[in-house]
């Protein structure tokens, strides 16, 4: 039958009563869309030259000469580490740093300027007059290799020359921010790690998920550390800071003379006061100078940090201005408060002043180069200017022996810093400043007269006669 012969079906009450409720409820909430999942990064992240202020004006000819002439052998190279990082702060690099691909022997067989240096990790410096330009092959994330690399047992790396490639590279490093990869090709930054996001937020971050057994594997990061947070400005990440206190005792495996290095790195960079400080803090200083630590622990308020932190402003002061500073200055001050209270204890038993003062350098300088090696052309200068502070006590005849010693100028600006910490009189020290600029007779009336004060001057003494008193004495009969 044909559509339009069909009867019309009934329709039923109950659907007329739906059709009105559909008619005139309100319509569904729309569906909550799918919120977007978040994407993961992708490495490396390479960031183009405008989104970076790195320009090659401010990179040293030598080093752009190194990466050139890699590439027109056929190797890669970068710069890396902390020139890259100076030059996103703005700041003028010491050193420029290159890595490549190239093994050191072939670094060698390109540049006939080439020296190998290391047995840690083997190193090509290229020479160019007074500046070098380091080179390092790529190493291997894993430590492994046909060489292979040698572990202690405790994790510390001893031999690290297995090679692998940039990605592996930037993971064998230490910090984030010093991960950092500037391509001379197309002037752009390859990061791997993130440090660019770092270097933004100024943290200093470990590379990997264990800080632990980052410092494990090199105890002298946790230096680095220290120092870099105060250089840069930047914050050590908690996850970062938290294992230091915990793992300080391992500064006590690191070989003497390679702590040496990293005291001058410390405290020479011109932020020594922020380094001591930064060091207490994070109980890195009582691994490496445990004797003053102790003073220091003794007296918190005393003379020995007011010394001592006065010392590391002044040094700081020096290098600020561009003043020469003498390392040996420095350890004399670092390891002044032990030897000073040794000495004393010393005296208070019976012992000569000038003698006291000796023996108990030796004892302070043998156990602290157990733990940091000082140099001989060191210890000799320290040992003579701690010596000579009893010795500017005497302010009489001998004190014109004193102006043509070696180390008198050195010894007088100790004094001076004692003196401005309470430690030393301060009219002794007035008296050498206004002693070495004095004329010859007003030289003479004044080791004659000594340190007394001007009211005790103005009375002198009657002087005995010695034939009329030896007289005396020898009519003196004898009980």
């Amino acid at each position: 039958m044909p559509p339009s012969c069909r009867s019309h079906q009934r329709v039923t009450p109950l659907a007329i009563i739906d059709f009105v409720k559909k008619l005139f409820s309100p319509p569904p909430p729309p569906r909550p869309e799918p919120e977007p999942q978040p994407v993961a990064p992708t490495w490396p992240r390479v960031y183009p030259r405008p989104e970076h202020i790195i320009s090659r004006s401010h990179i040293s000819d030598n080093a752009l000469k190194v990466l050139g002439r890699l590439r027109q052998s056929g190797y890669q190279a970068y710069l890396v580490g902390g020139c890259v990082r100076d030059l996103l702060l703005g700041r003028e690099p010491k050193d420029f740093d290159v890595v490549t691909d190239a093994r050191p022997e072939e670094v060698r067989e390109v540049f006939r300027n080439c020296r190998l240096v290391g047995r840690r990790f083997r190193l090509a410096h290229v020479y160019f007059g007074d500046e070098i330009v380091e080179v390092a092959t790529f190493r291997s994330r894993s430590g492994e290799d046909s060489q292979g690399a040698h572990v202690h047992a405790n994790g510390r790396i001893l031999r690290d020359n297995a090679y692998g490639n940039i990605e592996d590279d930037a993971f064998r490093r230490d910090f984030t921010v010093n991960a950092l990869y500037y391509n001379i090709e197309d002037f752009s930054v390859v990061d791997y790690v993130g440090g660019m996001d770092d270097h933004k937020a100024a943290i200093l971050r470990l590379i990997g998920d264990d800080p632990e057994q980052r410092y494990r594997e090199d105890p002298v990061r946790m230096l680095r550390a220290v120092r870099f947070a105060v250089k840069l400005g930047f914050s050590i990440h908690p996850d970062c800071a938290e294992p230091i206190p915990r793992l300080a005792r391992l500064l006590g495996e690191i070989p003497p003379a390679r702590l040496y290095d990293e005291m001058l790195k410390l405290f020479l960079g011109g932020y020594a006061v922020q380094t001591f400080e930064q060091l207490r803090q994070h109980g890195l200083f009582a691994a490496l100078f445990p004797d003053t630590e102790r003073c220091l622990g003794r007296e918190p308020e005393g003379f020995p940090l007011t010394f001592l932190a006065k010392s590391l402003e002044n040094t700081d002061q020096r290098i600020g201005a561009g003043k020469p500073v003498t390392p040996y200055f420095l350890f004399a001050a670092l390891l002044w408060e032990p030897t000073r209270a040794r000495a004393e204890s010393l005296v208070a038993g019976g012992q000569n002043p000038l003698l006291a003062y000796q023996d108990a350098a030796g004892e302070v300088i043998a156990r602290q180069v157990q733990r940091v090696a000082i140099p001989r052309t060191l210890t000799l200068p320290i040992r003579e200017l701690w010596s000579l502070q009893p010795r500017l006590e005497n302010t009489t005849g001998r004190a014109f022996r004193m102006l043509g010693h070696p180390r008198f100028r050195a010894a007088y600006d100790f004094l001076v810093l004692r003196a401005a910490t309470g430690e030393a009189d301060p009219d002794l020290a007035d008296w050498w400043t206004r002693f070495q600029t004095a004329s010859e007779a007003e030289q003479k009336a004044m080791t004659r007269t000594g340190r007394r004060q001007a009211s005790a001057r103005s009375k002198p003494r009657k002087r005995r006669n010695r034939a009329k008193s030896r007289k005396q004495d020898a009519s003196t009969p004898t009980p």
